[in-house]
């Protein structure tokens, strides 16, 4: 029988002696949930955990891409595309991506993430002269940012790479195109793994689970395990579980009332939920545009659960929000 372990994490200012920091971060924990397949949930001291276990869930993450994991850090959304769900057509001329890009790192984005493919519910393929041709520029045009590439395919990401880009951040977790991760290995470059079933076009028909925290934690835990064994450093690997990813709306719940259980995969975590379309279900904002309150909170909910990266649309609101959050918990 295989159990997870969850830290059940906590911001409060009183923190006892004996709490153990969690990913050697600004939460902190005293206890753990055990998760079983087979039994109820239970609840551990963290006193009464093996160093082995303790150990991933405890240890420093390393930077990555000039991201330092002290405090949330922010990765800005600049989708030049003209079919994304909430920007789509916005910044796809290459003088408004740059501006768009500029204005990001002024308010607050610790990287960008440059995106030229769609990956809405149905999006189509774009082909890999198309993408390059929207991302590439764009990319060199941002002399001494941290950039990431938001790509499935390894040409793309190469080009982004020649171009200044590094980090991959790859939807399909290393599946989509076999040359990805040799690619990734061979150029020493930071990747994001993140967990998605089927491809856009056919993930919402994808979302059977036995369950799905352990299931995309198992899935993950592999491609983790595939991308080091490609030969990329398990330092530069950063987990995403894929929000709104051939997941339900109560399946997203489920995985971010427990994404702290996902810091043992020992690598720093990205969550992407900003403006998604359960956040306009539950927060009674339909259009894309009004769903920034409901980002931020959930920013806000992941951060207190650890989540080192949080990719958002709204950097200013995000990052205006952190402020308040870590002022509060007395989070430098």
């Amino acid at each position: 029988m295989t159990d997870y372990y969850r830290p059940i994490p906590q911001t409060d200012v009183a923190r006892p002696p004996d709490a153990r920091p969690l990913a050697g971060g600004w939460a902190w924990f005293t206890h753990v949930e055990v998760l079983s397949r087979h039994a109820a949930p239970r609840i551990v001291a963290a006193s009464d955990l093996p160093d082995t276990i303790l150990a991933p869930l405890t240890a420093p993450r390393a930077a990555i891409a000039g991201l330092h994991f002290d405090r949330p850090r922010i990765m800005g959304i600049l989708n030049v595309t003209p079919d994304s769900f909430s920007d789509g057509g916005k910044h796809d001329a290459p003088e408004a991506a740059r501006a768009h890009a500029a204005r990001l790192i002024a308010e607050g984005a610790g990287i960008l993430d440059i995106g030229g493919e769609s990956t809405r519910p149905g999006a189509a393929d774009v082909s890999i002269s198309v993408e390059i041709a929207r991302t590439a520029p764009v990319i060199a045009a941002l002399h001494g940012a941290s950039v990431s590439i938001d790509t499935r395919k390894a040409a793309v990401a190469a080009a982004a790479l020649d171009a200044g880009a590094r980090l991959v951040n790859d939807v399909s977790g290393l599946t989509h195109d076999p040359a990805m991760a040799a690619l990734c290995a061979a150029r020493g470059a930071a990747v994001c793994i993140m967990h998605m079933r089927g491809d856009p076009a056919t993930m919402t028909g994808m979302t059977t689970y036995d369950d799905v925290l352990l299931d995309v934690f198992d899935a993950l835990a592999a491609r983790i395990a595939a991308a080091i064994a490609a030969g990329i450093s398990p330092t530069q690997i950063i987990a995403d579980p894929g929000i709104g990813f051939a997941k339900s709306e109560a399946q997203n719940l489920a995985l971010l009332r427990r994404v702290s259980l996902f810091h043992g995969l020992g690598v720093p975590l990205l969550l992407g939920v900003s403006r998604k379309r359960f956040i306009g279900t539950l927060g009674a904002a339909p259009d894309p545009q009004d769903r920034v309150h409901g980002s931020v909170a959930l920013a806000q909910a992941a951060a207190g659960q650890g989540v080192q990266v949080l990719r958002v649309h709204d950097v200013f609101a995000t990052a205006s929000g952190l402020a308040l959050w870590r002022a509060v918990h007395a989070i430098a």
